[in-house]
Formats: C-alpha cells, sequence, structure tokens
C-alpha cells in the first residue's frame, strides 16, 4: 500500500535491495562464469562434445584449464567396445587421460602451485590409505580412480579439477604437448628405469613400435643405452622410428620363429645376448622370444597385454634366472619425464603426428585417424583454447 502511495504522489519508491548485500560499487563488473564443455562417450560409437557442468574443487585440488590432450588407444577401445576387460561403461562418460594444462584457481590448502602455472596431470589418484598404498606401490592401488577408466571421468575437457600432489609443474622451455605426453611416456619411463634397468651403456630388445613401443625405445636412447634392437613386423613402424632414432637397429620378425628372432637379435649384439628385453605387443611368440634372447640374470618387461594364459619357455627362464616382470601403469615417473624432455635428453614431437581442434567434427576425426593409423598416424594430440589470456576463476 505504501509503494502504491507513493506511486499516486509521484515519489520514485525506494530502490528494493537484499539486506546485507549492497550493490556493487559501479567500476567492477560481474563476468560470467566459464563454460565447461567435455568429450562425451554417450555410447559405443557415439561421441558428442557438450556443455558439461563445472567440476567442483577441494580444498587440496586446483582447477586446470586443459590445453592439451593426446588420444590413447584405450579412449579408442572403449569409443568402439565400450570395455576393457572388466572395465565396463554402462553409462556417459568423458573420454581422455594423457593432458596438460594452465591453473587457473588453487583450493585454500594448496601450497605449490599458483595460478598461471603450467602443469601435467599424473591421470590415476590412488587412495593413500590401504596396504598397497602404503608399501609405495601405489599403482596397484585396488581402489584407484583414474581418468577415463569406468566410472571416473576423463580429462577431455575444458575444465579439470585435480588433486595439486598430482599435477606437476612443466618448466619453461618445454610445452604443453609435452606434458601431456608425459602420461604415455612414464610407461616407457617405468619400464626402462625401475623394471628392465637400462643403463648408460647397456642392451635391451623391444618388441613392438606401436606408440608405446616407439616411447619405450625413446626413453631406452635418453637413458643412454648403448644398443637398441626395435622389432616389429610393420616396416613402416620400423622406418618411422629409425627415421627419429637413426641409431637403433630394427628388425622386422615377420614369419620369423620365436628361435630365429632370439638368433637374429644374438648377431646383431655382437653375438650376445641382451641385458634386458622389454615387451610391448602382448603376443605370446614376442614374449618367448625375449626371454630367450636375454642374458642370464637379466630381465624380461611385460608392457604389452595380449591373452590372459600363453605358453611360454618357463623352465629356460628358471634356470637361467631370467626375471619375469609385470608392469601396470606407472608410478614415480613424471619428474623423471619432465627431467628427460625439460633437458632434451629425448625428444618426442616427431611421435605427435596428428593435431586437432576442439570441436565435435575434429574430436571424431581424431578418434578415426587413432583407429585407422592414417596417414601414418603415431600419437593424435587435442589442443584446447591456445590463446591466452587464462580467465581466473
Amino acid at each position: 500500500l505504501k509503494l502504491q502511495f507513493l506511486y499516486l504522489i509521484g515519489c520514485p519508491p525506494p530502490q528494493l535491495r537484499c539486506q546485507n548485500h549492497p550493490p556493487p560499487p559501479a567500476h567492477i563488473t560481474h563476468k560470467p562464469m566459464p563454460k565447461n564443455e567435455a568429450a562425451v562417450l554417450e555410447k559405443i560409437d557415439v561421441i558428442s562434445l557438450k556443455e558439461y557442468p563445472m567440476p567442483a574443487m577441494a580444498a587440496d585440488q586446483v582447477m586446470v584449464q586443459m590445453r592439451s590432450v593426446g588420444i590413447c588407444g584405450s579412449d579408442v577401445h572403449y569409443w568402439k567396445h565400450g570395455r576393457i576387460g572388466h572395465f565396463v561403461c554402462d553409462g556417459p562418460m568423458v573420454l581422455g587421460h594423457e593432458c596438460a594444462g594452465v591453473v587457473v584457481d588453487v583450493g585454500p590448502a594448496c601450497k605449490t602451485l599458483k595460478v598461471g602455472d603450467r602443469v601435467a596431470l599424473e591421470a590415476g589418484l590412488p587412495c593413500g590409505a590401504c596396504d598397497t598404498c602404503a608399501t609405495g606401490k601405489y599403482n596397484l592401488c585396488p581402489d584407484m580412480r583414474f581418468f577415463a577408466t569406468p566410472p571416473v571421468h576423463g580429462s577431455l575437457a575444458r575444465y579439470v579439477a585435480h588433486p595439486e600432489k598430482w599435477c606437476f609443474k612443466i618448466p619453461d622451455g618445454m610445452s604443453l604437448e609435452e606434458g601431456a605426453m608425459c602420461e604415455p611416456l612414464s610407461v616407457g619411463v617405468y619400464a626402462c628405469e625401475q623394471k628392465a634397468k637400462v643403463t648408460k651403456g647397456s642392451s635391451v630388445a623391444i618388441f613392438g613400435a606401436g606408440p608405446i613401443g616407439m616411447l619405450t625405445t625413446t626413453v631406452a636412447h635418453g637413458m643412454g643405452a648403448g644398443r637398441i634392437l626395435l622389432c616389429d613386423i610393420a616396416q613402416d613402424r620400423l622406418d618411422a622410428c629409425k627415421k627419429i632414432l637413426p641409431n637403433i637397429v630394427t628388425i622386422n620378425t615377420g614369419k620369423m620363429t620365436d628361435d630365429e628372432v632370439a638368433a637374429k637379435i644374438k648377431e646383431l649384439n655382437g653375438g650376445k645376448l641382451v641385458d634386458g628385453a622389454i615387451d610391448c605387443a602382448g603376443v605370446e611368440q614376442v614374449i618367448s622370444a625375449g626371454i630367450k634372447c636375454t642374458k642370464e640374470g637379466g630381465a624380461v618387461c611385460l608392457v604389452g597385454m595380449g591373452k590372459p594364459c600363453c605358453r611360454l619357455p618357463l623352465l629356460d627362464a628358471s634356470i637361467r634366472e631370467v626375471d619375469l616382470l609385470g608392469v601396470f601403469r606407472y608410478r614415480n615417473t613424471y619428474p623423471t619425464c619432465i627431467e628427460l624432455l625439460s633437458s632434451k635428453k629425448i625428444d618426442v614431437s616427431p611421435l605427435i603426428t596428428h593435431r586437432y581442434e576442439f570441436t565435435e567434427a575434429s574430436v571424431l576425426d581424431a578418434f578415426e585417424t587413432c583407429r585407422t593409423g592414417r596417414d601414418g598416424a603415431i600419437k593424435c594430440m587435442i589442443n584446447i583454447n591456445d590463446t591466452p589470456p587464462y580467465p581466473k576463476l
């Protein structure tokens, strides 16, 4: 009634306000919250780029604006089959786990990172409380939460919240694409450094010249291996790796038996068995050849994933004490990856053969290129928001 009376007598009513919330000063404007988008696997064969909720950020987390995300074979497998082993994608899932970006916000408990820092994100988050984590083997944590592994969403999005502990600062002189390559590179570092014990001057046979095999070969070279023998049945893959690393020895093992492969490796290694072998193929015959070409007391590192059961010359391995060492993902590798890359001991840029934008059509094209391997594809990289400035949340 009072407002009606004021209108009747020609006086404007007072401005209505919520208590304790005065209007902002004239010089302050409110910026709209940035929009998040993500590449979502809706179902088998269907990926859509869609608006996605901004992630909630815990006190010990940082908000990262994704810049570079590589496509892994596992991403393609989920796209085409909806599952890998017992990991079944039964609902929409954001893809991607090879990633790097820029910090745009930090939680109150964060101590080392700041807004503007460029970081590589380790993709797996262990529980930190189980017996396995207590031993330091956190990559084997039964409650591991790993990007783009059901039911955990991945990182092919504009914004991702991630614990500061698992974000590793990228130094000047190292690109964000190289930061994203730390994830697949970690498999090679783990296999060479912690399992096969590749050292300066050692000899190593590597089986499989796919992306992981090429990265493992690159790591062995960067760690100073004296003789690297790379085996595959695809000559174009061998040629591609030889072009990048001219000093390695390549062997096309097509139509060769495991005994013939082992003999050829020994011949090309100066008549000696190699110090260690790394299987990046997961093929029964390859593992057998790896055992037979490795010296007494050496190690065969199993990176590739093949059949659940294999027939292998275990007696030969046993009486010569050739260790068979399993590899599942990696642990404590990101600092080594960053050191190798920033010091230019290794160069992964030639392995990034295809680059794509963050649009639905471009993302789908990237996945199809990875699936078919067309045009010599090794690693496809999706770049997001390449142009600064970086908005503060």
